[in-house]
């Protein structure tokens, strides 16, 4: 091994596209080694909008993408999410994962894996292979379109090559453990330092509402239940939606909304912009749908929300009961979500609130995550 230890991060989002779990933490690990992150592949037939700008390439490519960060682009066959050529990709990625750690001249001390899929135990007996499950694979697998039975084999023969497993909720935990796994909990976090500014960020000059405003702030799919955003609508307050979204989502009950002159939708904004929109939400809304799915997740908004000083009106969903503060509101009927954020809107600008939600927020930072994952590779953290 390197004097400087290294960890691959297999990823499952670009480093150039949102930000989400396994960014945060590949952030903040590297105060513990250099990291070699790993895009999930493309082909040149990939369409733009899933390349997040990386160009047609027929070669994988390494570049140095922030301190202490190289990024490996991978690639894969034209179709790589087809069932035939999807189940071969894997033994692809790892190749040129091998590639790139020949360029660098280094041998890792772990490897993390934010996937089932086929990463794992090919390292060599002295790296820490890490399954990091930030979402239930086998309940979602309808929604990401792939077979239930290759999800469930998937994740079993990840489970036999990893040392340490890392979930994101004590749902996921349960899970894990009827497996057979011991998992490490570590919830999502919130760069809390990102939003401190959000009451003197430049107002988007894209939206004009009255207030009071709820806002919606991520990628809206059949993750989110568009019954509430419409009882929130119908309860007074407008509606601000910020965020990519999946074109099959409640086609119609969508169009409807965006009719409505007290609803405006944004579409995908970069992080750097996210304050000047969170500046114009008076509460922040998780609405998300009961599903097997959304149960076993963590959503960042929420705390992101309490980031920016803004109240939450919410599903009833573990994670948030997990958090256990009256900060957020829990409602799950459609008229009493639309009440509740209504209600909720009124207080948000109360200076004490807003210091209580920044506060608590804090506590929950990345940071803090990121020092679970390096304990649970074995790096010593500063004060154990």
């Amino acid at each position: 091994m390197t004097a400087e230890p290294w960890v691959v991060v297999c990823a499952v989002n670009s480093w150039t596209g949102t930000a989400r779990t396994d960014r945060h933490i590949t952030t903040q690990l590297t105060r513990y080694a250099r990291v070699l992150w790993v895009d999930p592949p493309v082909s040149v037939v990939t369409p733009s909008d899933y390349r997040h700008g990386a160009p047609r390439s027929l070669r994988p490519r390494l570049v140095a993408e922030a301190p202490r960060v190289t990024r490996l682009a991978t690639v894969a066959q034209p179709f790589h999410t087809r069932r035939g050529i999807r189940l071969a990709t894997p033994a692809l990625v790892r190749a040129q994962i091998r590639w790139a750690l020949r360029r660098l001249g280094v041998r890792p001390a772990a490897v993390l894996a934010f996937s089932a899929s086929d990463l794992l135990g090919r390292w060599g007996d002295d790296v820490v292979d890490v399954l990091y499950a930030t979402d239930d694979y086998l309940a979602g697998a309808d929604l990401m379109q792939i077979a239930p039975e290759d999800v469930d084999r998937e994740e079993r023969e990840a489970l036999a090559r990893a040392d340490r497993v890392i979930v994101v909720s004590e749902v996921l935990a349960e899970k894990w453990r009827a497996l057979g796994a011991d998992p490490v909990v570590v919830p999502g976090g919130v760069r809390a330092d990102a939003y401190t500014g959000v009451d003197s960020a430049p107002l988007p000059a894209d939206v004009d509402l009255p207030g009071p405003v709820a806002g919606v702030v991520g990628h809206l799919s059949d993750r989110i239940d568009v019954r509430l955003l419409e009882a929130v609508v119908e309860a007074g307050c407008s509606l601000l939606m910020v965020g990519s979204r999946d074109e099959r989502w409640a086609v119609r009950e969508f169009e409807r909304l965006c009719a409505h002159p007290r609803v405006a939708y944004v579409g995908h904004r970069p992080f750097a912009e996210l304050p000047s929109y969170l500046r114009l939400i008076d509460v922040g809304l998780t609405p998300y749908v009961d599903t097997a799915f959304n149960r076993a997740s963590f959503p960042l908004k929420t705390l992101e929300y309490l980031a920016a000083g803004r109240p939450v009106v919410s599903t009833d969903l573990p994670a948030v009961r997990w958090l256990d503060t009256d900060l957020i509101h829990i409602v799950t009927d459609p008229a009493a979500f639309g009440e509740a954020a209504l209600k909720v809107a009124a207080e948000a600008r109360m200076p004490e609130r807003v210091k209580a939600r920044q506060e608590f927020a804090a506590e929950h930072s990345w940071a803090n995550r990121a020092d679970r994952v390096a304990r649970a590779i074995g790096f010593t953290v500063t004060g154990d």
